[in-house]
């Protein structure tokens, strides 16, 4: 099932989502231009809970931000990018560009910490945009809950394109993610299946709690079809 486009259309230029996506991009190809020593970057500038709670120094600060910016392949770039840019213009248009900017990169710090907190001895680096990426998916969550995504579903070696409710889509993603979260805590297994699962379930729950901080009703004597009104 891959998410395609959603039905909420926004209102502005969503230049800081654009400029999220660029910038993630242009790290991804620099890392990959220098394969040689890739692993080396990913070490540095990846969460290394271990590190980090044993000298946690500025530059360990440092990491939590850095490591929202780089990727390990082209599956974890281009799914994380794809809900980005699905999801991210609608939450900009609602917050403005500044907010939305501070509420990105806080849902990503939020998510780094959760999972430091749930993988304290381990010495994996830890990279990619999908803490911060999960609190933009509670924004639209929250401020569009009457969306729908529309999906691709491959059925039968044959496309088809499903319209389902952002409220069951998000949904059954953030349950997904707690669930193996909790298992990494039963199994005692750090980031199951090679994901940062807690980082997710952190950067979901932050949205949540951050998004009526940082959203600000731009329209307020319209209603449009696809928010719900006042949430």
């Amino acid at each position: 099932m891959l998410p395609i486009t959603d039905t909420v259309q926004s209102r502005s230029f969503p230049f800081v989502n654009w400029m999220l996506i660029a910038l993630n991009v242009l790290l991804f190809f620099i890392l990959a231009k220098s394969s040689a020593s890739a692993d080396a970057y990913v070490q540095i500038f990846g969460v290394v809970p271990a590190r980090f709670l044993s000298q946690p120094d500025l530059f360990a600060l440092f990491t939590l931000f850095s490591s929202m910016f780089l990727h390990g392949g082209w599956v974890h770039l281009v799914s994380n990018m794809l809900a980005l840019y699905i999801f991210g213009d609608n939450v900009e248009d609602r917050m403005g560009s500044g907010r939305y900017l501070l509420f990105y990169l806080l849902c990503g710090l939020v998510a780094a910490l959760v999972h430091i907190a749930f993988n304290q001895d381990s010495l994996i680096p830890t990279i990619g945009a999908s803490g911060a990426i999960s609190g933009v998916l509670a924004a639209y969550l929250v401020l569009f809950p009457t969306a729908r995504v529309i999906t691709l579903i491959p059925l039968f070696f044959l496309p088809w394109f499903v319209e389902i409710p952002a409220v069951l889509y998000l949904g059954f993603w953030f349950v997904s993610q707690l669930l193996n979260g909790l298992l990494t805590v039963m199994t005692g297994a750090q980031a199951f299946g090679g994901v940062a699962w807690w980082a997710h379930v952190g950067g979901f729950v932050a949205g949540l709690v951050m998004v009526k901080l940082f959203a600000h009703q731009r329209y307020p004597r319209r209603v449009y079809v696809d928010e719900y009104y006042p949430w």
